[in-house]
């Protein structure tokens, strides 16, 4: 019998998985129909209104961003301020007829928001999936048993790793592309498709692309926390302990020690960074260093996706390779 067929029937026959997939589904589908109710194709009427509407907030978001521009040049360092040294923010170029349209799906501004909460059920999914899928074995015995047929702890260990990997990046991938078809459809039918150019497309593009890598490590992740503390429930405890030690204890204590940039310490801060290309961020403190030209002082910094992935990357490679490590020579008995 192949070891990989034999572990791609015992994933997709776990009816944890079988659940887990059904309760997927019915999140995406709660999501697509609440869309789909709220959502209507605007009359002729409502787009005129819109579109005047438009016009009248273009004409003033002009002149602030003509303001923006002089003090960019002049170095006015009061008006510089008030625009916070970024006048892309206030350009009459963002403003569009459809942010007037009340009720109504627009595909090319609205899309992209969906798709980071299909990121984030996919990863919840990859976690739990990928712990269970080991956690249970190590638990119940079917390790011990799988070992008597094939012992070959590295090769049984790998393939199931990868058998996990490849079952969630198909079902992601297929999910991904029937929730954007969805929605694709609803801008269609009961709502506007905007005007979803070159640009546009290329950068959902990577949006799905990076949020369906991100979904693998977690994945991954799940798989390796499992397999260090041979139950489902370690993954679920370490994940527990992170987000409520780490994430909300240790901003709120930073903060009393005056911690200048607590953000780029938290894993949230890269995982956002790496789907969504980048974060801005604020320090709390710190030297203030004035932009050349003006007196605004910018306290903001960046983080970009290769620093998300380098530390996404990084804490996935250490954890899979301390749980191969720590598997080669456990005692299963």
């Amino acid at each position: 019998m192949n070891l990989v067929r034999a572990e791609i029937g015992r994933l997709a026959a776990r009816r944890f998985v079988q659940l887990m997939v059904l309760l997927l589904g019915t999140a995406f589908g709660v999501t697509i129909a609440t869309t789909l109710a709220g959502s209507h194709q605007p009359t002729a009427f409502e787009v005129q209104v819109a579109e005047a509407q438009a016009a009248n907030q273009r004409a003033n978001v002009q002149r602030w961003y003509a303001e923006c521009l002089e003090a960019e040049r002049t170095g006015a360092s009061e008006l510089s301020a008030r625009y916070q040294g970024n006048c892309e923010d206030v350009s009459p170029d963002r403003v569009d007829a459809s942010d007037f349209l009340s009720g109504v799906f627009v595909f090319d501004q609205q899309i992209l928001d969906l798709t980071y909460f299909l990121i984030a059920f996919l990863c919840l999914f990859g976690f739990l999936v990928g712990a269970s899928y080991i956690g249970a074995d190590l638990t119940s015995g079917g390790m011990t048993n799988l070992l008597l047929w094939r012992p070959q702890r590295m090769v049984v260990l790998g393939t199931k790793l990868g058998t996990l990997l490849a079952g969630v990046l198909g079902l992601s991938v297929v999910a991904s592309a029937l929730y954007l078809g969805s929605f694709r459809l609803i801008a269609e039918v009961r709502g506007l498709p905007g005007a979803p150019d070159a640009p546009f497309w290329t950068d959902l593009g990577l949006t799905v692309t990076r949020g369906l890598l991100l979904v693998l490590m977690v994945t991954a992740l799940g798989f390796a926390a499992a397999t260090l503390g041979r139950h489902t429930s370690a993954a679920l405890g370490v994940a527990a302990a992170y987000a409520v030690v780490w994430e909300a204890g240790g901003r709120i204590v930073m903060g009393i020690v005056d911690v200048a940039r607590p953000d780029q310490l938290m894993l949230s801060s890269y995982v956002i960074a790496w789907v969504g290309g980048e974060i801005r961020l604020w320090a709390m403190s710190g030297e203030c260093a004035p932009q050349i030209g003006s007196g605004y002082c910018d306290l903001s910094y960046h983080i970009l996706w290769p620093a998300g992935l380098v530390v996404l990357l990084g804490l996935t490679v250490l954890a899979v390779g301390g749980a191969f490590a720590t598997f080669r020579r456990r005692d299963l008995a």
